[in-house]
């Protein structure tokens, strides 16, 4: 079959040259760089997002590297303390680095207090948007905070039934959305798809979530064909390479090609 272009939004690379932090009794096992251009030889991945796990903490040495084997086609999502220095940050953009993460799902990352402060410094200071990893159902104490940030996107569809509604409401003031994780969610993808794409079909990105640590089911390949049905029955073939592609390329690199 023919596969529409990947923007893989999100991924993530584990090298055991780089330190790992032990999270709640959990170390991952490695998934190199060679290893994810291995796996995904055959999905037409042509650029993407390695995002920071809890288990990498604020470590950029792994991410540094990653990038530099994986080339100006993928770019960095990090965590740092919110003293990070402004030089730090300019240097991490310089290396391809193009958003912070805030896991509070898991940790690793800085907290919900610093959220707003450190996120408007670092688009303020280089362009970058904030990524978090959030149970959907603890968005409501959020949502005041996140609706006033200039650039925001949510992993794995919020993870949870529960919290689609504010999920939507999250759509709804621009916020994007990450498809990926099946394999870690407590809801149906393809309704939650199905509902995005109604609101916003500029709104989803399209991501593997290799190497889907922790999951309850890895990523497998016919993730990427459910995405692709739900887009064409619900808004029509012609978005597509949106979703699989232009969302993602232009909110992580301000282009689509």
């Amino acid at each position: 079959m023919t596969r529409p272009r990947l923007f893989d939004a999100h991924f993530h690379v584990i090298d055991p040259r780089h330190p790992l932090v032990e999270n709640n009794g959990y170390l991952p096992d490695p998934f190199t760089t060679h290893d994810y251009l291995q796996r995904v030889a055959e999905l037409n991945v042509g650029g993407g997002a390695v995002v920071s796990g809890s288990f990498q903490a604020f470590d950029q040495g792994y991410l540094r590297d990653a990038l530099s084997v994986l080339g100006p086609d993928f770019v960095g999502v990090t965590q740092i303390p919110a003293d990070t220095t402004d030089e730090m940050i300019r240097d991490l953009d310089r290396a391809g680095i193009r958003a912070v993460r805030f896991n509070l799902k898991r940790g690793g990352s800085a907290g919900t207090d610093d959220l707003a402060t450190l996120a408007r410094r670092v688009h303020d200071l280089v362009g970058w948007h904030t990524e978090l990893y959030v149970d959907a159902r603890e968005l409501d104490g959020l949502e005041g905070v996140l609706s006033r940030l200039p650039a925001v996107s949510i992993d794995h569809l919020g993870m949870h039934h529960e919290g689609v509604p504010a999920l939507l409401r999250m759509v709804e003031s621009g916020v994007k959305i990450k498809a990926t994780g099946f394999g870690r969610v407590e809801l149906e993808p393809g309704e939650v798809l199905r509902q995005i794409m109604e609101i916003d079909p500029t709104a989803l990105m399209v991501g593997t979530d290799l190497p889907s640590t922790r999951a309850a089911r890895p990523f497998a390949d016919t993730d990427l064909e459910l995405i692709a049905e739900v887009v064409t029955d619900t808004v029509g073939a012609a978005h597509v390479e949106d979703v699989f592609w232009n969302n993602a390329a232009r909110f992580y690199r301000g282009a689509t090609e």
